[in-house]
């Protein structure tokens, strides 16, 4: 049974100040701070809505699949060698949708739309919600990549039992989670680690939008065990980690707790 990757991955965490409403300069800015992880990395994670900020206003943003966001990110996945990762505003089929674009360097481009939307702030009734989940691959990792307020809900997070071990080894989230639910973004991200026996990556933003929220950052990795591998802090800020894959093997050799798992079907 195929428990574990058979090497390690690195992992960059990019956490910044989304210029609010600012296309253009967001891919400048976020493209000044990835690019000089060019060789240095496996795997880049962007925040959620990293091209606009979170908010119905950014509805005023959205691109098509063919728009200039969607090109940026699958260019600079080429330049740096690495899979480059976040969420933009697409507009495509008459619907406005929350999408998690993850563009790999070999040219491969898929994408994961937001299933739970921030009813709190309107977002379910102007944005679609996507149906299905996406399972993806980087360096031979399964990664679950998923977005903001989706970590409130465990059952559309489930790592499943399957022939081969477990149905992913990673679990992402890209995030605008404001700071007075800073507590709930560090508790279930450990909580979605420690139950699913995997990783677990959380990029969350800094700085106040343009709608006053503030935002505090935490963004993490918390291995298999719910243990912090790092956290940083309410500053912008480029952080690389080492997931271990023989670490991965072991915790789940020593307790596969995925062998008594309960049967679902997600709807």
């Amino acid at each position: 049974m195929n428990l574990a990757p058979s090497a390690d991955l690195r992992v960059s965490l990019v956490q910044a100040d989304t210029v609010w409403r600012d296309a253009e300069a967001n891919r400048q800015q976020y493209g000044q701070l990835v690019r000089p992880l060019a060789g240095a990395t496996d795997l880049v994670v962007l925040p959620e809505t990293f091209t606009s900020g979170f908010g119905n206003e950014a509805i005023a943003l959205a691109e098509g699949m063919d728009g200039a966001s969607v090109a940026w990110v699958r260019d600079l996945s080429k330049d740096i060698d690495a899979v480059v990762t976040g969420s933009v505003v697409i507009a495509e089929n008459g619907r406005v949708w929350n999408r998690l674009l993850w563009a790999a360097p070999d040219g491969g481009l898929s994408w994961y739309d937001k299933r739970h939307l921030f009813r709190m702030a309107d977002e379910h009734l102007r944005y679609g919600a996507g149906e299905a989940r996406v399972l993806t691959s980087c360096r031979g990792w399964r990664v679950l990549p998923l977005v903001c307020y989706d970590l409130r809900f465990p059952v559309w997070s489930r790592n499943r039992a399957t022939n081969d071990g477990c149905e992913y080894d990673l679990a992402l989230y890209v995030a605008n989670w404001p700071s007075p639910r800073r507590y709930a973004w560090q508790t279930l991200l450990r909580a979605r680690a420690i139950e699913n026996l995997a990783y677990v990556v959380g990029v969350n933003r800094v700085g106040i939008d343009g709608s006053g929220h503030a935002y505090s950052g935490d963004s993490a990795v918390l291995d298999p065990l719910g243990q912090t591998l790092v956290e940083l802090g309410a500053q912008p800020q480029v952080v690389t980690v080492t997931l271990s894959a023989e670490a991965l093997r072991l915790h789940r050799e020593r307790f596969p707790a995925f062998r008594d798992a309960d049967g679902f079907v997600l709807e």
